[in-house]
């Protein structure tokens, strides 16, 4: 599986983008997939989580009723839609994908990682 992550880009605080992970490659409807983000001089840090078949979504605390993370697997794609954004949102967004993801927020559990797409929120 090949991921390639796209939609990020500069949103003034309290704006919203939509990010996207295109997979290539078969059985991507049996994987889980989950989001990371690394800010610069930080830790890379979990973002949100979906199970394989989108019934099932968990998020950071941080980004809680902010962001919505989805899927559509006629499309071999997932999304993160980022809304009310602060500027300590600013990152490198990454999307991964992973077949046994037993503990949704260790990114070592996750087999396949796109390249990452950076958002820049302005105050």
């Amino acid at each position: 599986v090949q991921l390639q992550a796209s939609g990020g880009g500069l949103v003034q605080a309290g704006g919203s983008l939509r990010l996207s992970c295109a997979a290539s490659g078969d059985h991507f409807s049996s994987y889980a997939m989950g989001w990371f983000r690394q800010a610069p001089g930080k830790e890379r840090e979990f973002v949100a989580h979906i199970n394989w078949s989108g019934s099932s979504t968990d998020y950071a605390d941080s980004v809680k009723g902010r962001f919505s993370i989805s899927r559509d697997n006629t499309k071999n794609t997932g999304y993160l839609q980022l809304s009310r954004l602060k500027p300590e949102d600013t990152a490198v967004y990454y999307c991964a994908a992973g077949y046994y993801v037993h503990t949704m927020t260790a990114g070592n559990e996750y087999d396949y990682w796109g390249q990452g797409t950076k958002v820049t929120v302005s105050s």
